[in-house]
C-alpha cells in the first residue's frame, strides 16, 4: 500500500514529465473549482442555514 495518498496516486496517473503533470493539474483545480461555484455552491445554498441569522443588540455589551 502506497504511504502518499490519493494525491500521489493522480500524480502517477497523470501524462507526461513534471511540467505537463502541473499544468493538467492546475487545469483539473480550476475545472473544479468552476464546477464548484457554477453548480454544487448555488444548489446547495438555499438548503444552508445563513439566512437565518439573528442579531441581539441587547447582547452587544458597553460601547
Amino acid at each position: 500500500v502506497s504511504r502518499d495518498g490519493m494525491y500521489g496516486w493522480i500524480w502517477r496517473h497523470l501524462p507526461g514529465n513534471a511540467w505537463v503533470r502541473a499544468l493538467i493539474s492546475l487545469v483539473l483545480v480550476l475545472a473544479i473549482v468552476f464546477v464548484l461555484f457554477q453548480y454544487v455552491f448555488p444548489w446547495a445554498e438555499p438548503l444552508l442555514p445563513f439566512g437565518d441569522v439573528t442579531v441581539d443588540e441587547g447582547m452587544a455589551g458597553p460601547r
